[in-house]
């Protein structure tokens, strides 16, 4: 059976080549073929060695993921639905904004997080996709679409935490100079708050955003909302992004999804600004996508508003984000394959 060339970084690349009584520098010549010049076709690698190209079309396989389905929002976002070697079908989101194409990237087939508001949980974890897996979400919609994605969130389905090791070997490729060079500041990984992972990911070479899915502003709250916070209480979770600044230097944004009656009051505001004072960092306010299965409503307009204004007089640099892709079931929380129910 053939190897996934997109599963190996530019380390393991050489390594793998030296093995095999190539040069180390071929590696860099491959990944300039593949990821710049967008030839996977060995034959078309015209400066490489006979040898080296039959021991590629030998080793390594470059299919890209079948596409199942596609879907377009009314506001412009598109959602794929793809389908793996194993049958496992996944979705990514495509969106534009005025800096860009961001593409939301599911790093894992299902969530085991066990979110109350959140879609993606309900079918469960399935299993961690490959780092093969999220590069072809990239290569296989800029095939699709026939544009150049410029930024990566890993917030699709599943905790990339939970699958630490392959996310990060997914950032060293698409972020490397001969890769899919997407530059760290227009990488962002999401967690729901894994905390001995936001150390490790303080830690790593590749310096990509963090985003903290807070949602709620004390242990009562978010013990209701999310059963991780039961592991890694709140108070653990703000201080390991006021540690994960001091290390990076990078601004930490906090998302927080807006639940009628639940977190919406001016309280609550009052008091997630209290909790992060202090912190070089953002909050992402988002309005609740409707999913069937909760109880959970939508915060409106007037009510959003006035929880955006109160953060605002408390000196917290907020957002309130453009819904975008909610008619098509691909906004925050929404991801959970429901056309193929």
């Amino acid at each position: 059976m053939k190897n996934q060339f997109y599963n190996y970084n530019i380390t393991e690349l050489k390594e793998l080549l030296v093995d095999n009584n190539f040069k180390a520098f071929n590696a860099e010549q491959i990944y300039k073929w593949v990821y710049e010049s967008n030839i996977s076709d060995p034959e078309k690698m015209s400066n490489l060695s006979k040898e080296l190209r039959a021991f590629i079309s030998e080793f390594f396989t470059f299919d890209l993921l079948e596409l199942v389905t596609q879907q377009t929002s009314k506001t412009g976002t598109d959602k794929f639905l793809f389908k793996l070697s194993d049958g496992i079908i996944i979705e990514s989101v495509l969106m534009e904004h005025d800096y860009g194409l961001s593409l939301c990237v599911t790093s894992q087939a299902g969530c085991s997080m066990g979110c109350s508001f959140c879609a993606s949980g309900l079918i469960g974890k399935q299993r961690d996709l490959s780092a093969a897996e999220l590069v072809l979400q990239i290569i296989t919609v800029q095939a699709i679409k026939e544009v150049k994605i410029t930024h990566i969130v890993v917030m699709g389905t599943g905790e990339p935490f939970d699958n630490y090791d392959n996310v990060m070997n997914f950032l060293k490729i698409i972020n490397y100079k001969h890769g899919l060079q997407i530059g760290s500041r227009h990488i962002t990984v999401s967690t729901c708050g894994i905390v001995p992972k936001i150390y490790d990911y303080a830690k790593e070479e590749i310096k990509a955003n963090l985003a903290i899915s807070l949602h709620a502003p004390n242990n009562e709250i978010r013990n209701r909302l999310m059963r991780i916070n039961r592991a890694y209480p709140i108070t653990e979770v703000i201080q390991a992004a006021k540690d994960y600044f001091e290390e990076t230097k990078r601004r930490v944004t906090f998302e927080y999804i807006l639940l009628k009656g639940i977190n919406d009051e001016i309280d609550h505001a009052n008091e997630l600004s209290d909790l992060i004072r202090g912190i070089n960092c953002y909050v992402n306010l988002i309005p609740y996508n409707p999913v069937n299965e909760f109880s959970y409503q939508k915060t409106d307009e007037k009510r959003a508003d006035r929880f955006y204004q109160q953060l605002v007089r408390r000196g917290i640099n907020v957002t309130l984000r453009k819904e975008m892709g909610s008619d098509i079931d691909a906004a925050c929380g929404q991801l959970r394959l429901k056309n193929l129910k």
